[in-house]
């Protein structure tokens, strides 16, 4: 009997949160041309197998990927995202802020705690729980070959600890973190909003910092592999 995988992704009308629903909905009216729903998984073009780092944000901004679909594509945050990932070449291509400016990811993915805009950017607990009970935790499984997760802000990283069947308690966030669980390391950072760069918080070197040591450590875990498969 052949199984059937897990949805990962929402239906573009999801109801399981009808505060977030109806807010998407008011916006729907007023922006007609926009997104307005839940914002799916941005996958590299060779799909779930290519897959060896995934970035979880905490929710889709009003005016990025709400109105333009594609996590953190039309805000500031995208800005500082898509130049550290192309800089460390987990993308490349040219980001211009919106959904067909032919930007690619290369072996990473990009999920968003809470799939649909919050009102005022900030998603309630049980609208945190209900999407990584049925999306979020999903999409974690998804990627067979999975090494690696960045987790964007506490949220994010207590809803990917939580959705690995972690404790939060056993795995506190901390920008420039690592952690492992499940399988996976985590690695933690602030959230690259314009808010923590405007104010200190987050600076583009601290940033980047988090990504060289992603992309060391999957340099490392592939250069172990090609040595394992020499030896064969």
């Amino acid at each position: 009997m052949t199984k059937v995988p897990a949805r990962t992704e929402p239906p573009l009308d999801c109801p399981l949160c009808p505060r977030l629903h109806d807010f998407i909905a008011g916006w729907r009216e007023r922006e007609p041309q926009w997104f307005n729903a839940p914002v799916p998984t941005f996958l590299p073009p060779g799909g779930d197998d290519d897959v060896r780092l995934l970035i979880v944000g905490l929710a889709p901004g009003l005016r990025g990927a709400n109105r333009t679909g594609r996590p953190f594509t039309g805000d500031y945050a995208g800005d500082l995202l898509y130049d550290t990932l192309r800089r460390f070449g987990f993308a490349h291509g040219t980001y211009e802020a919106r959904p067909d400016d032919g930007l690619q990811l290369v072996g990473s993915a990009i999920v968003n705690a809470v799939r649909c805009v919050p009102p005022e950017n900030k998603p309630v607990g049980a609208e945190i729980t209900t999407c990584r009970k049925h999306f979020f935790a999903p999409t974690l499984k998804r990627f067979p070959n999975l090494m690696a997760v960045v987790t964007l802000g506490l949220i994010a990283h207590q809803s990917t600890v939580r959705a690995l069947g972690g404790r939060v308690a056993a795995h506190p966030f901390r920008h420039g973190g690592r952690q492992e669980l499940a399988g996976l390391s985590i690695f933690s950072s602030y959230h690259c909003s314009r808010y923590n760069t405007n104010t200190g918080r987050l600076t583009e070197e601290m940033f980047v910092d988090v990504f060289a040591s992603v992309r060391d450590f999957l340099a490392k875990d592939a250069d172990g592999a090609s040595a394992q498969s020499t030896d064969r």
